[in-house]
């Protein structure tokens, strides 16, 4: 395979993006107009502008940048996004095939995030981001499904429970990342 642009990276993570939303029942448009985001997902009630990012893998981690480059007349012009330009980053890692949600007020400010696919040699669990809870499944599915937890299969076979806990936590129209 040939190395890939930077546009073309993009297209595939969008393309990524736009297909587990469909499959998890949740509507996706794109705007009409060159916009700070890329797509729109369609939550019922809750309409969420999202940016697309191409994460990479590097070891345990799966690495997402929050923020746009292009070059300047005086070098690199980096630029973050904010809470009036979007509502989350979703990201698409194609070593693993997988589809992330970040909310953006989670991230704000930072440059990049790091979301781990397996412990810190440390054990360190304060400030670090577990990758299988920000999957796109793990953190819409309570969302997409409603507060009471459904039986469902996880990529890996397992069966697991989604939803919240106890009944009724989660309100369907409190959403916007939450």
């Amino acid at each position: 395979m040939h190395e890939l642009t930077t546009n073309q990276k993009g297209l595939i993570a969008e393309n990524a993006v736009i297909r587990e939303a469909i499959l998890l029942g949740i509507g996706v448009a794109r705007p009409l107009d060159d916009e700070r985001y890329d797509l729109i997902l369609d939550f019922g009630p809750t309409l969420v502008r999202a940016q697309c990012k191409w994460a990479v893998r590097k070891g345990d981690i799966v690495l997402v940048n929050c923020y746009t480059s292009r070059r300047g007349p005086h070098g690199m012009i980096i630029r973050r996004y904010s809470e009036d330009e979007i509502d989350a980053f979703v990201a698409y890692c194609a070593e693993l095939d997988r589809c992330y949600y970040l909310p953006r007020d989670e991230f704000d400010g930072k440059r990049f995030v790091h979301l781990r696919l397996a412990p810190s040699k440390n054990n360190q669990r304060a400030k670090t981001n577990a990758a299988g809870e920000y999957e796109f499944d793990a953190k819409l599915a309570a969302h997409v499904y409603g507060p009471i937890a459904q039986l469902g299969e996880r990529r890996h076979g397992m069966a697991e429970a989604v939803g919240s806990s106890p009944t009724g936590s989660i309100a369907d129209t409190d959403f916007k990342g939450n």
